[in-house]
């Protein structure tokens, strides 16, 4: 798959590819939110391989929007965009899947002075109660809502997803390396379950100076090539 995506500022990194990989397993179906989807890479990575997803989109920054756009047209993939704060989309419609890579530096991390940075990576911008209060209003019943977080704070994860009645039923810790602590948490969780929660053998990105075999299985499924510019 060919992405664009802006010269400067964020750029999609490993979190996103191991994310799109861990929301294949479920085999989505249905319709799909993309929330905070930056230039289209999760969500349109995902339509890609699952030919029965109805792919919807919601991003606030304009610049992305633009690499977002660009990208499902040249990869032939049908999009709806919502352009506005995902706080302030309408609640008329219900998913089957709602999928995110938010932003999830906490408080206390220095902030960048770059406002494309800011907004795509700190979580002042979308906190945990507010984001998930709003997943759970759009979900239909018994849906599924697929994400990655800080896996430093997967304890308050757990106690506002309980908040909202979701509950984390698949749970992958990735360490950078395997002498390492998680630094990514990716969670599949469910409205109204009350299923026990499974913890996934951990994903090691590296192994010595080189991804891992497992990375690079991901890799190679991705199949992206990154095109940095301007439109």
């Amino acid at each position: 798959m060919l992405l664009y995506q802006p010269e400067s500022g964020y750029c999609y990194n490993s979190d996103s590819i191991f994310l799109y990989d861990f929301i294949n397993f479920f085999k989505p179906k249905g319709k799909v939110l993309d929330v905070g989807a930056g230039c289209g890479i999760v969500g349109l990575l995902v339509a890609r391989d699952n030919k029965k997803v109805v792919l919807e989109a919601v991003e606030k920054q304009a610049t992305f929007r633009q690499y977002a756009k660009t990208n499902a047209r040249i990869n032939k993939i049908k999009y709806h965009l919502y352009e506005c704060d995902f706080l302030e989309l309408e609640n008329k419609i219900k998913y089957d899947y709602i999928i995110s890579n938010p932003p999830f530096y906490p408080d206390g991390v220095q902030r960048s002075e770059n406002e494309m940075l800011f907004h795509a990576r700190y979580n002042v911008n979308l906190p945990l109660s507010d984001f998930f209060t709003k997943v759970s209003q759009l979900l239909k019943p018994h849906s599924h809502f697929i994400f990655c977080y800080d896996a430093t704070q997967f304890g308050l994860i757990c106690e506002e997803l309980a908040k909202v009645k979701m509950r984390a039923v698949d749970v992958v810790f990735v360490h950078p390396k395997i002498n390492r602590s998680a630094s990514l948490v990716m969670i599949h969780a469910r409205n109204g379950s009350k299923s026990m929660m499974k913890i996934w053998p951990p994903l090691i990105s590296f192994e010595d100076n080189e991804p891992s075999q497992k990375a690079q299985e991901i890799y190679k499924k991705a199949n992206t090539q990154s095109i940095k510019c301007q439109i």
